[in-house]
């Protein structure tokens, strides 16, 4: 098996050491793992593409890439550049340090990183890691993907893959002995805001505005992968970057007469 690993954390980030890892135990001996990773963070940047800007590719290792782009840049440049010749089986992205589940799916270069993948027909999984306050959360943040990590990717690759999909897996912030296994679920949609914005003044006196995200998970739907991560699931979640509302369609054609 060939896989492709990104991620939006960028190529110094240890989700992405953890999912080479993964990446590794799931090819085997006779596999192979590549890595093309942003040459620093790009969290919140969705499916953006470096459209309108050249890109720069640095070569670290024998198959270890680095792209001065977003991730969905890195499957591309991956796919037609690295691997042109010999595409990969699955493709990897994260894992990332902060979870992607409900709304957060649409903000996440994580997911766009996947989604760029299933576009091109390869079979593509996020993988995403909560993190939290609570009395139960491990001590090591990285414990239940790396305990999941391998069994996860495992199951998904005996699920259907069809019409450009993926699969966005989440691990649950809790001790090994809390999480439960592993659900598959839909998306959900929070019923609170995730994001506020928030005024800081620096030092030197100069106004700026930060974005913060508020984890209110608990106002998703019951059985959708916000929800059920927190009750101490794995979440597998299909998903397609298919964004047609087809329950609206026959209202709006009435509409326009």
């Amino acid at each position: 098996m060939r896989i492709l690993i990104t991620n939006d954390d960028g190529i110094t980030a240890p989700g992405l050491k953890l999912a080479e890892r993964i990446g590794a135990d799931l090819a085997g001996p006779d596999g192979e793992v590549w890595v093309v990773a942003p040459d620093f963070e790009r969290s919140g940047v969705s499916h953006a593409i470096s459209y309108t800007v050249p890109m720069r590719m640095t070569q670290l290792d024998e198959r270890r890439y680095t792209v001065d782009g977003y991730p969905a840049d890195c499957v591309l440049v991956g796919l037609h550049v690295i691997l042109k010749e010999n595409p990969p089986d699955l493709i990897l992205s994260g894992v990332n340090r902060g979870h992607n589940v409900a709304e957060d799916v649409v903000y996440s270069g994580t997911a766009g990183a996947a989604m760029e993948g299933g576009l091109n027909g390869v079979r593509s999984i996020a993988l995403s890691q909560f993190y939290g306050s609570g009395p139960d959360r491990p001590d090591d943040l990285w414990e239940p993907a790396r305990d999941w990590g391998l069994k996860a990717v495992r199951a998904v690759m005996d699920m259907p893959f069809a019409d450009h999909s993926f699969y966005s897996v989440n691990f649950p912030a809790l001790r090994r002995d809390e999480i439960r296994g592993l659900k598959v679920c839909p998306q959900g949609i929070r019923a609170d805001a995730t994001f506020e914005i928030v005024p800081y003044r620096a030092p030197n006196g100069r106004d700026f505005l930060f974005t913060r995200h508020n984890t209110a998970n608990l106002s998703a739907p019951e059985g959708t992968d916000a929800r059920l991560c927190l009750d101490g699931w794995v979440t597998i979640t299909p998903l397609r970057p298919q964004l047609t509302a087809e329950d609206l369609l026959d209202g709006a054609r009435a509409a326009l007469g």
